[in-house]
This record gives C-alpha cells, structure tokens and sequence, in this order.
C-alpha cells in the first residue's frame, strides 16, 4: 500500500517500469515462465529511491511532470468504439502463440493454422501467372527485352507504363486513377452487365474495395442527433461497416438475414429496420454483401428486385459490396449484379435509384489482396456531390499504381487469340474449381459435428456455422461472449484460429464462429478434423 500511495502521482506515465520493480524486489518466483525473459535491474531498490529514478529529467528536457496531450482520455472518442473482429483478439493471441512456438514453447499443437482471414496467398493459392509476368514487366521495364516472356504479357506492360507518367509505375495518377484502365474497367462492366453501357467517368479506382467504400460512407454522413445518418448494414456483417461507421459517428441500422433461409435477405426485415430507425436517425443507405460475408450466400434476382424497390421507397442510397462475383459455387446459384438488374427493371428506377457499387483485386479467383487494387462505380450520382468526391479522392493523391495495373488485367485478361490464353482459363478455373471443392467439403463436415450446423457455401469464401453451446459453457464464459470463449479454446487447444460470430453480429442467444474455405485442402482436412475433436470434448467438458 505504501508503495501505490507514493508511486500513484507518477502512475500514468510508468506504471510498466513500477510493476517490473515490484515484481523483482519482492519474492515472486521468477522462474516462472511469465517471469523468466525480465531483467532484474531494479532488485534492493527501495519504493523512493525506485520513483526518484523514473522521474523526468529537468535538466535533459526542461519539463516537469505532465500529461501527455493525446491520451486515451483526449484522443478521437470515435476511434475507440473502433472494433475489428477479422484481426482482433483471437488473431493477436494466435500471434503470441506462433512466437512460443518459435522459441520451443510446448504446445498441444506444432503450427497455428489460421482460417481466419479471406487472405488467399497467405493459404498457398498460387499467383495467376499473367497477371505476375505483366507486374513485373511494368515494374522493371528492362525485362521487356527478355525472350522468357510472352508477348501478350509485354504488350499490356507496355500500355500501362505509356498510361503512366514519366513511363513508371512510380509515378502518381489522376486521383480518380489511370484513365485507360478506368476504360478497361468501364468495357469489362459492359460486357458483364450485358451490353448496359458505362462510362468511364463513372468509376473511381480505388485501394480494395474497402477504400471506395469508406469514401462513399464519408460523403453520406451529416447531421447530429436524430438528423444523424443511418447506414443500413446486414447481421452478421463484414466488420468494416461497423467500424467505419463508429469512426465516422454514423448510426448502425442492422438488419437480419434469415439463418433458417440459408441466410437470404427479407424485404419484411429491411422496412422492420428502417421503420425502427426513423425514431433516432436519418436513414440514407442500404449496403449489401452479395455474395455474402461472413454468410456465403448468394442472393437471387427476385431478392435484388425486392431490394431496388424497396430502396427505391424509402429514398435510400445503395451500396452494393460485389467483391465475391466470381466466388459461385453452388448448382442453381448465379450472381447478378445490381447495376444490371437496376436497368433491367426500367426508367422507373433506373433513373432515379442512386447506386455505388464495388469490386476488388483482392478475391475472386486472384486473391492478390497485398496489391490493393479495387474499383467503385457510381450509378445517378448529382453531380454536385459528384465534384466533391473528386475532391475527396485526391486528398490521398491517387490508389496504388502497381494496384491499378493489376485491376487492369482483372478486367482486360488474355483473349483467345492470345499466347497466354491456355494458361489463364487453365489458373482461373483450377482456383475457382479448388475453391468449390473446399465449399462442399466444409459443409459438409461441419453437420456431422453434433452441436454444429453449416449452412450452404453458396459463395464467397466463408461459412458462419451455428454453435448449440452448453449453459455451462455459456455461464463458464462470464462477462466473454460465449462464442470468443469457445474460439479462444479451440486455439489455445487445437492451435486453429477463427474469429467468433459475435464479432460480425449475430440474433440474441445464438452462437457461430466464421471460418474461410481458403486453406490448402489437406490443411483445411486438418482444421475442419480438429474442429470435430475439439467440440466433442468441449461439449462433454462443459455438460
């Protein structure tokens, strides 16, 4: 108590420095391992002589004692109701655990297999072989010179380079990015959407899909109090809605995809949740996620019709995340984009429905997530707001140019009549191919777990599968969400990490954890085995 008395003034600014000097002039065990890596400077100091030490120098700095001026007190409210479920606690803990391994810590396990991350290339797909040789030929363009590649390759490295300033992918873009590739991006919705023309002014290159979409999320916010901006976004969603819109100090209007349905979207649940909402905001948009995450459905174009109307109604801005187009899987699914549908349902909407719609380098068959490259287009958007979003792009100047190039052979790859035609379709289609093996297989593993119910992978690349957990279990968890108290187990226990469904947004009194499809096939054998084991044991622990 004498120590904490004298030490409380100075505690703010070296409580760390305070704890390490009581531990190691007391008679804790330093044997311990939680002990063992401390260096022992502080043994014999009294508390006085410990505190004069870890006083501030006068003479060094001028200063005395005093606050920092960004604290946790002081700093942006907004950042700390910030929670990022994909890379919170499960993730920083399953770090820890990869570098006890590394120093010979024993463990149940000998790797931490991580199935928590839509992180393709971290999983062992292989790169698309075109799309590496164009990068690298744009990022050194002396290999151009070099027979080892395909001419194709090099004409398309050429046509970037000369798009780019001074020749140089070091260059910056427009802010809006590379107009030729905005171009190619423009022909590649086109041929997508049927013939719906597009138009290149239309589309924002971006870094990801995320980028685009916290842009657009930036320009809806307005108001305070009950004129504040709500954002409609599904449970369970992606968490960088809720993240961006905390950060933002937007209000979070959920709505509920039906888990019995196979997580379809419900029109009856949309105007439950927009109703509601009128009472404390402003609802400005609707975001959806087709194919879905964390949820891999797959909406149907009666399901985007209902959307499009209903949006249509309640004069609201649609957001539609298409980052998973290419990411089908299942017999009598199809995706349908919203532009598409949109102008297929007439003038009447068409003309009137405001729509931003994203796509990204980052799934799909490509997984080239560290390249960050994505595209936004904008479908009605007045062209007053128009100009200000312009200027809201170039404040970060321009998107990744090596990620700009990249979504420029997304969307103009290798054509029949080309060298490097054969060997594309044959990548594209082995990763699409894998990816839908993975699917079926994660399914069905998962319902011969009892306790455990998957859902159809649709698409996308996760399940969120339901946990029947024990009141055991659930009151053993305390103030933890029942569901972080499982995943924390299954990793400490089994070495596999995944992210608890209570970081996405589940319905009162259920229980689910997202996984990807994403690791190699014997490895995902392996997680989905140590899964089966560890919830069989769990479940007889906690009965």
């Amino acid at each position: 108590n004498s120590f904490i008395s004298y030490t409380y003034p100075y505690c703010k600014s070296w409580c760390g420095a305070a704890v390490h000097w009581l531990f190691h002039t007391s008679n804790f065990p330093t044997t311990l391992p939680c002990f063992s890596k401390f260096h022992r400077p502080f043994r014999g100091l009294s508390a006085e002589h410990f505190c004069e030490l870890q006083k501030p120098n006068m003479t060094e700095n001028g200063l005395g004692h005093r606050e920092r001026v960004l604290n946790v007190d002081t700093m942006n409210p907004n950042v700390k109701r910030i929670e990022y479920a994909v890379r919170g606690p499960i993730v920083q803990r399953a770090v820890q655990i990869e570098k006890e391994l590394k120093e010979g810590v024993k463990k149940p396990f000998t790797e931490v297999i991580k199935a928590n991350i839509g992180d393709a290339h971290a999983m062992g797909q292989k790169p698309i072989t075109f799309f590496r040789q164009v990068i690298a030929l744009c990022a050194y363009p002396d290999l151009l010179e070099d027979d080892k590649f395909p001419e194709d390759a090099k004409n398309r490295a050429r046509r970037i380079l000369q798009a780019c300033g001074g020749g140089s992918l070091g260059a910056y873009s427009a802010s809006s990015g590379i107009e030729v590739i905005r171009q190619d991006v423009a022909k590649y919705i086109e041929k997508r959407d049927s013939g719906i023309p597009s138009n290149p002014d239309d589309i924002y290159l971006s870094t990801g899909a995320s980028d685009a979409i916290v842009t657009m999320l930036k320009l809806l916010t307005s108001g305070e109090g009950k004129t504040r901006t709500g954002v409609m976004i599904s449970i369970p969603q992606y968490p960088l809605y809720s993240a961006a819109l905390a950060e933002l100090a937007a209000v979070q209007i959920s709505y509920y995809l039906d888990e019995d349905k196979c997580w379809s979207l419900d029109v009856n649940e949309l105007r439950r949740a927009v109703k509601a909402a009128r009472e404390h905001c402003n609802p400005r948009a609707l975001c959806i996620i087709n194919p879905g995450n964390p949820t891999g459905q797959v909406q149907n174009r009666q399901c985007i019709e209902d959307v499009i109307r209903f949006a249509a109604e309640e004069h609201l801005f649609l957001m539609a995340d298409e980052v998973y187009q290419d990411n089908v899987y299942m017999e009598g699914c199809q995706f349908h984009s919203f532009k598409k549908v949109l102008f297929e349902m007439g003038s009447e909407y068409s003309s009137v429905v405001e729509l931003a719609s994203f796509h990204s380098t980052s799934k799909c068959y490509m997984g080239e997530c560290g390249f960050r490259g994505g595209y936004m287009e904008v479908i009605n958007m007045d062209p007053d707001v128009k100009l200000q979003l312009t200027k809201l792009v170039s404040v970060q100047l321009c998107p990744s140019i090596p990620g700009q190039a990249l979504l420029d052979l997304v969307v103009n790859p290798p054509q029949p009549d080309e060298p490097s035609y054969a060997t594309f379709i044959k990548e594209r289609t082995a990763n699409l191919h894998i990816l839908s093996e993975k699917a079926k297989m994660t399914e069905q593993v998962l319902n011969t777990v009892p306790g455990i119910h998957c859902n159809p992978v649709q698409g996308a690349m996760y399940t969120f599968p339901r946990l029947t957990l024990p009141e055991k279990a659930i009151n053993a968890a305390k103030e933890q969400a029942p569901d972080m108290f499982y995943c924390m187990k299954l990793l400490e226990e089994m070495g596999i990490c995944l992210v608890p469904g209570s970081g996405f947004g589940q319905r009162d009194g259920t229980y689910h954890f997202r996984m990807t499809i994403l690791p190699a096939t014997e490895k995902l054998k392996i997680v989905l085995e140590k899964i089966r084991e560890f919830h069989k044991r769990f479940t007889e622990e906690f009965s």
